[in-house]
């Protein structure tokens, strides 16, 4: 260091040396990088931080996109992506997470996923493994509805063709419901109100919950079995879109369709729609209503058997009136007075049929005989005999009698016979001529 610099003024001047020493020998920075700075990491420990750093800042974090590519492994693990305009990430959800989906995952459905991102170390591939997955815009028993629905509606399990009709006045009315809901009250209240003889026969099930549609397919199955009903009325109470999930099961669909006893759905009120109700063979838009669809009331009976009677009646008088019309007009025709006088016309009509038939055969054959002896005279006159009687005569060639009509069937020695008006003579050409 020089008199009077001190030492901020001391390290430009270094570092210039140390540049200049740089631009003498180009390769002893790198060598000195290369001995004691450089760091290298294995592949292994590169994904292992990268892992840390992803899972310290994108653990329990919620993902939105579509889904595409789905797969559903043997395994039950489920692989596919998340995207949206620009990216797309994959993802993978394992078996026992699979087991809380509720709804049919495929490709195009948007939908919100909770889980954790991480590198997949084998592929170095970011994933997102998830935890779990939400239909998005609407929930997961919404969707879940949906896709069941056209899934039957595809297989024909709402078709027309298969509804049965509803018998009238049954005598004997399954209902399937819980027994302490309100819906079995209303239902019996009605039923009691509008035909108390009615035979009903009850079958408690669980309308909520876990084993609740196995419960309500099992009883419409048993029904059946029995052949204990002519038609059942299935259904619950008003409640959520979970309160009535039972009678959306697949399960509780496919009994009411297999089912021989027509079968009503009461699920709910008039804004409720189950799947129960489009494969049932009637819905009514309340348990109440059910019981006012299946029996009439009996005072409305009553009436209309009276009106039917008074109906009948005046319909046989006026029958025994239109009748008696036509008797008396019967007496009174002249046919029952003198039944005799009456064959006496007919005979003496058929006479004069006969009369007259007579005398048009016999017209029509002297017509028939004038016209026959005419033709007759005209056959005659264009005949060969009455040519003969004009002095002609008739000459055929011998032996075999053909007519001659020319000389040149003629050669001298031949015999001709000739015939005229009266008898015939034979003689031999000589000569013949042109």
């Amino acid at each position: 260091m020089r008199p009077g610099e001190d030492n901020a003024s001391q390290a430009p001047r270094q570092e210039a040396r140390i540049m200049v020493r740089l631009q003498e020998k180009p390769f002893a920075r790198t060598e000195l990088m290369l001995e004691t700075e450089r760091q290298v990491f294995s592949v292994s420990d590169i994904t292992r931080n990268i892992r840390f750093v992803l899972e310290e800042r994108f653990t329990g974090v919620w993902v939105e996109g579509e889904l595409t590519g789905f797969k559903c492994h043997t395994s039950g693990h489920r692989y596919f992506s998340l995207k949206d305009e620009s990216a797309q990430i994959q993802c993978v959800m394992f078996s026992r997470e699979n087991r809380s989906v509720s709804f049919e995952m495929q490709d195009g459905l948007k939908v919100v996923c909770f889980g954790r991102v991480s590198v997949y170390a084998q592929r170095g591939q970011v994933q997102l493994y998830v935890e779990r997955i939400e239909p998005k815009g609407i929930g997961a028993l919404g969707l879940r509805f949906e896709q069941l629905k056209e899934r039957l509606r595809a297989e024909g399990l709402f078709d027309h063709a298969h509804k049965k009709e509803i018998p009238f006045l049954p005598k004997r009315i399954g209902i399937i419901t819980s027994i302490d809901g309100a819906a079995l009250k209303d239902i019996l209240h009605v039923l009691d109100r509008r035909f108390r003889e009615s035979h009903l026969l009850i079958y408690p099930v669980q309308v909520q919950g876990n084993g609740a549609a196995a419960s309500i397919a099992e009883a419409i199955e048993d029904f059946n079995r029995w052949d204990a009903a002519e038609v059942l009325i299935a259904g619950r109470g008003g409640g959520s879109l979970e309160d009535l999930w039972a009678f959306n099961e697949e399960i509780v669909a496919r009994a009411i369709f297999n089912s021989k006893i027509p079968v009503i759905s009461a699920v709910g009120h008039e804004v409720d729609f189950t799947i129960a109700d489009f494969v049932a063979d009637l819905r009514a838009a309340t348990p109440s209503a059910a019981a006012e669809i299946v029996l009439p009331a009996k005072e409305d009976l009553v009436v209309r058997i009276d009106e039917l009677k008074i109906r009948v009646i005046q319909a046989f008088l006026s029958k025994i009136k239109l009748l008696r019309q036509t008797l008396q007009g019967l007496l009174s025709s002249r046919g029952l007075k003198d039944p005799l006088s009456y064959f006496e016309t007919q005979s003496q009509r058929v006479d004069e049929l006969v009369r007259a038939l007579a005398t048009r055969v016999q017209t029509a054959l002297r017509f028939k005989k004038e016209n026959l002896i005419a033709i007759a005279g005209k056959l005659e006159a264009l005949g060969p005999l009455s040519v003969l009687k004009r002095g002609f005569s008739l000459s055929l060639k011998l032996p075999e009698e053909k007519l001659v009509v020319s000389s040149g069937s003629l050669q001298p020695g031949d015999c001709v016979k000739t015939k005229l008006s009266q008898g015939y003579f034979i003689s031999e050409v000589r000569e013949t001529g042109g």
